[in-house]
């Protein structure tokens, strides 16, 4: 965790909003393609994690900023990868979930 590395008052203002780009995307996949068949929150949080975990991370500060600097290739490039990520992820936690693992 970044804010245990500085001693408790020297912890710059603004590292609490450092975050990986890929959150809100795939949060908004997953309502995409769960629109039609919502799921109880839990079954939510572990296909994010699953999803989070075959992306790599793309840690930013201001969400605004990393639109700016990606061209529209790459823009297009992330959300495919957020789709398969989420289509990949939601297959595997549902059939966890019928093995009653």
């Amino acid at each position: 965790m970044l804010t245990s590395s500085f001693p408790r008052g020297d912890r710059p203002a603004d590292i609490d909003g450092i975050h990986n780009y890929y959150e809100h995307m795939v949060l908004e996949e997953i309502q995409r393609q769960l629109h039609e068949h919502p799921r109880d929150p839990d079954f939510i949080a572990d296909v994010a994690c699953v999803a989070l975990n075959h992306l790599p991370p793309r840690y930013i500060r201001y969400d605004v900023d990393m639109a700016f600097y990606l061209s529209p290739k790459e823009s297009m490039e992330m959300e495919e990868k957020v789709g398969a990520a989420v289509r990949s992820a939601l297959h595997f936690v549902e059939q966890r979930g019928k093995r009653g693992v």
